[in-house]
This record gives structure tokens, sequence and C-alpha cells, in this order.
């Protein structure tokens, strides 16, 4: 995917005339009720709420003491905890929701679901846990099963608690101990506490008229029915489609993955869209184990997060070794401004670079659809008109192919989705499409609040809460630290290195920290540990000092990485990155935790 075309030989762009077509598809789009377009899994659907995966267990309540307790399953909890355990800390407790290790991946199990960053940079704790990815981009199964993993290699099964969430979670200043409650039961305490629980646990469903009075069979793809499918996780084929008409809504990153099994196993395959999705090459392929072996020698997997990282997010690198979508367009965005004479690299004239390589990038991109989809017509209605970055990058190689399957249509709603559910099937642009199966691609809760999504609202010291402390906006030092929430530590990306390329990258740096920082706060006999208002501010001054949010701009077409194409009000310009970069923060994180003095913390 290298840019090797010369400035002589790349085809004109006329930019005005993108700009345009892109306003235009961007304002046809725009809806006034934003994130309240959408709702949970509930009424009909609120059994789809409950695990499918894994029964109830009874137990007991909890009503003992943990040196450390983590709220959330999935990759933040898993690294943050192997962190602990590597730094002597085993006393460490995992609270999820699901019935097992996992988070997204935990839910995730519809047919074609995988990641799309490569896995060798993706999936956390390769090196410790001596696993080797059987692919380049590793199918969910796997990702799972390294859940699990890590779970067994760091003992962290022995202490958790599944199928539980927290009711409240408040600190006991006379005690130095964070209270936690369960809707189990449970009441135990912590020493320390992490909060873990990110953006795609909360399943959502469009909130359109109707949706409640299908006689037929529908889901979310979260919890996919193989009972009424076939097939399995592992691609089983879904055998039990064969005779059925199947709508499909939603064309995001998980339909991109889905809808080659359905257009290969159903009669016929309805694929309602609003707003295409940008499907670049993803040239999966198995990894070679003669090859791992000579490059997983020790330390590797850090050094290809590193590069990753380099390439793909404000530093340099010599070489690629992930070699994907996402280093491509930073490769061309770097050759781009490296052909900027010196005295011309002015902000302007770099952006302008930036946004002509993005502008050949989409052409590609548009282009590799007119390549692959057979009719001309359903060609034109799957080009992405916006940059790359307005919404999540796609990478796929059979996505594009399914539109050719004989029972496969795509029904483009130009933009205004669909309008309402019958009875009997899908009403879009006033025609009615009777189905037999309604599957909701639609996604997880992104741009909600904190609170909302977890479940509760944390209180710190003296009745604070995170609501309270966050009412103008996320304020924190590295996206960890909380003024006035000791003993407290977010595992997440904003605020810190915000690459949200590789979001596993953020949690296992913040987990390092975090490790780093309860071990000094043990050895020096400390009970607490907060960051200081003065370098919380200073913190949050520096972020302010950078370039702003560099993906969802208002100009994109609406979803997630912009709120739905609604203003986010003054809070949303906290949710940034370090402004030197990714590779910048973390080179920088190292060198604070490895000094030992920690700036910015109080331990007392």
């Amino acid at each position: 995917m290298a840019d090797d075309t010369s400035a002589l030989t790349r085809p004109a762009i006329d930019k005005e005339a993108l700009k345009t077509r892109y306003r235009a598809e961007r304002d046809k789009r725009l809806r006034a009720d934003g994130n309240a377009q959408y709702k949970r899994l509930t009424g009909r659907f609120a059994h789809y709420a409950i695990d499918p995966y894994t029964p109830l267990r009874e137990r007991a309540p909890k009503t003992d003491h943990v040196a450390f307790a983590f709220v959330g399953g999935g990759f933040a909890g898993l690294v943050t905890c192997a962190r602990l355990v590597e730094a002597g800390i085993t006393d460490v407790r995992i609270v999820e929701k699901g019935g097992d290790f996992g988070g997204a991946w935990y839910w995730n199990r519809y047919p074609g679901a995988q990641c799309d960053t490569a896995s060798m940079v993706y999936m956390p704790l390769l090196e410790e846990t001596g696993h080797t990815p059987t692919e380049k981009y590793a199918h969910a199964p796997e990702i799972l099963e390294q859940c699990q993993r890590i779970g067994r290699h760091f003992g962290l099964y022995d202490n958790a608690l599944f199928h539980t969430e927290i009711t409240d979670l408040s600190w006991d200043d006379e005690r130095k101990l964070w209270v936690v409650q369960t809707n189990r039961g449970d009441e135990f305490t912590a020493s320390f506490i992490g909060l873990g629980t990110g953006p795609l646990h909360v399943a959502k469903l469009p909130g359109l008229p109707g949706i409640e009075d299908f006689h037929g069979h529908s889901f979310h793809t979260s919890r996919w029915d193989y009972d009424y499918t076939g097939g399995d996780p592992n691609g089983a084929p879904l055998d039990k489609l064969a005779n059925k008409r199947v709508a499909i809504i939603g064309t995001g990153a998980t339909a991109v993955q889905c809808v080659p099994h359905l257009a290969r196993a159903a009669k016929e395959l309805y694929v309602f869209q609003r707003t295409p999705s940008s499907v670049d090459v993803r040239d999966n392929h198995p990894i070679d184990p003669d090859w791992f072996a000579e490059i997983a020698t020790p330390g590797w997997q850090q050094r290809w997060l590193d590069n990753f990282t380099a390439n793909q997010a404000g530093g340099t690198a010599e070489e690629d070794l992930v070699k994907d979508g996402w280093t491509d367009l930073s490769r061309r965005i770097r050759s781009r401004i490296g052909d900027l004479p010196p005295q011309e690299r002015t902000p302007m004239k770099m952006w302008a670079a930036w946004e002509d390589a993005d502008f050949e990038k989409m052409e590609e991109i548009r282009a590799r659809v007119d390549s692959i989809v057979g009719d001309r017509e359903t060609a034109q209605k799957l080009k992405a008109w916006y940059r790359q970055l307005c919404k999540r990058p796609c990478f796929h190689d059979e996505y594009l192919l399914a539109f050719n399957e004989p029972g496969a249509r795509l029904i483009d709603t130009d933009g205004k989705g669909v309008e309402r559910i019958t009875a009997t099937g899908v009403v879009a642009d006033g025609a009615e499409y009777e189905v037999d199966c309604i599957i909701y691609a639609s996604g997880f809760e992104v741009g909600t609040e904190w609170t909302s999504r977890s479940g509760f609202d944390l209180e710190g010291r003296d009745g604070l809460k995170i609501s309270e402390a966050w009412a103008e906006g996320m304020k924190t030092k590295h996206g960890i630290h909380v003024h006035g929430f000791p003993n407290a530590f977010f595992v997440q990306p904003t605020q810190g290195a915000n690459l949200i390329s590789n979001v596993p990258h953020n949690l296992t740096e913040a987990g390092r920290t975090i490790a780093m920082v309860i071990r000094h706060a043990l050895d020096t006999g400390a009970r607490e540990v907060e960051v200081t208002k003065e370098a919380q501010d200073a913190w949050v001054e520096l972020l302010l000092s950078g370039p702003g949010r560099m993906i969802g701009s208002s100009d994109c077409t609406p979803g997630y990485y912009n709120n739905e194409g609604q203003d986010p009000g003054p809070a949303a310009r906290l949710n940034v990155g370090y402004p030197a970069g990714a590779s910048a923060y973390f080179k920088y994180i190292d060198q604070w935790r490895a000094s030992g003095a920690f700036e910015g913390l109080e331990f007392r």
C-alpha cells in the first residue's frame, strides 16, 4: 500500500468540487436528535441485554477487602491487573458484567468479527503469554481466547466477579478505602480502584418507529443468535438462513465484517445503508510460524508497538513493520509534508498537504469500489464521500464482493436512514421490504455521558461526584489521575496518547503506569496517592495548547467520531491527547515513570 506514485503522475483532483460534494453529503445526513436517535436494549429487546453466552452462577455476596479492584474485564482491566501482578501485587479483583473476560470481544461474536488493527500490535501481552497470532488480523474467537489466556496466566480468575455490575463506588476518607457495592449484594472494600468501562459495551438500537412491532426474528449483532442463523463464531456457514429473507441495518465496521457471511447464506439479503463506510484493502493472511520465530526476540511486541505508533501517529521510523492501511495514510501525509520546502512548512500549508494526501487516498478507495462491484448503480452508492478519518476506516477483502452475490441487495437511503419497522419488514424511501429477520448492526454508545454508560457516579473525597468534577469536561493528568479521587485510576486513551488507531497500546501503557504508582505507594507506606489540582490544571492547559481533535470534526459526515454531527459543547475541547503526538507521549510517560518522582502526584 505504499505511496510510490510521484507527484508528476498523480491524477489531478478537483479539490473544491470534492469539498463541495463532501459538504452536500454531510448536510443531507445531519439530524437534530444526534445521539438521542438511539435507544438501549429495552422492551422486546430486553432479554438480549442478558448474557446469552454464559449461564449465571449463583454465589454468596462478597464482604471482604482487596488491595485493588478494577471495573471492567476487557483489555483495560486485564492489562492493568497483569502489570500489578508483575509488580508483586496479586490481591486484585476484576468486576465484570459479562460471564468471562474479554469486554467487547466477549460480546462481539458475530460471523466474521476480527480486529481492524494488526494482531501483532492489537492483541495485548502476546510476549508475556507466549501466544503467536495465527493471522495478521485475528478473528474474534482468538482474541477472546487471548483475553482468557491473560486471565489464566496472571491468576486473575481466582478473585474475579463475573455477571456483576457496580451500583455504587465511593471513597471512605476515614478508612482511606473505596467501598464497592454491586447488583449482586456485594459490599467490599479496596485500597485502590481502576476504571475501564470503555465505550464498546452498551449496545444501542436505532430509535425507529415500530421497532417493537416486528413479528419476525430480530437481534443486535453483539447478541448474535446462532440458534436462528446456524453457524458459530468460528466461521461455520449460517446454514439456517438458506430460505430466509434477512435485513441488516447499518453499514459500519460490524456490518462490513458480517455482510459477506450473510450474503453467502441468506436467500435474500437487504443491506440498509445511511452512510457508506470507506473500505480499503485488508490483505489478511496467516502468520508464518517460522517467520514469527525469527522476529520474536525479547522485547519484540514493544518494538512493534513503538514502530506502528511512530509510523502512524507523529513519530519517525525508517521502516514500517506492520504495513497496513493506517500506516499507509500516514506515510502519504509525511511524504507530502516532506515535499514542502522548509520555509513553507507553515501550519496552513502542512494542513493542505495533509488534505491532499487524504483526497488522493479516498479517490483510490472509491476507485476500488468500481473495480470490484459489478453493478454500476450499486457501486456508486457504496462510495464514501468524506475524509478517511471522518469515520472509522474499514479494511476488508470480501465486503464489496458480497454485493456481487445474486441474493444481496444494497438499499441506499441517500442519508435519510430507515423510516420505520412494520410487523412484516423494513420501510425505506416509502418502500417496504418484507423480511423474516432483522439484524441491527447499530453499534455501541460512544458519545453518551460516562456515568450513563458506567451505571454509577463515582464519589470521591467530600462527596464529590465525577459528574460534578467533569461538568465542564474531562480533567485529568495523563488521562489516569483525577484530583479529588484518591487511589482511583482511569484506563482509557483520552488526555494521554489518544492513539485511536490502536487503543490497546494506550491501555497497556496506562496499566504499567498504575502498577508503578501503586508499587511506590505500598513501598513507601503511603495510604493515599492523588494528583494535585495544580498538576492537573497544568496538564489540561498543556492539552489545550495543541491542535485539537484531528478526527471527526464538525465538517465531517455524522457519526460517533463527531457526536453525530451535533455540537458536542465546550467540554469536547478536552477530548484530546498529548499535543506532540502519541509517540512523544509514550516516550514522555516512560521517562515520567522511570524518574521515580511521579511528578504531580502526592503520596501521603
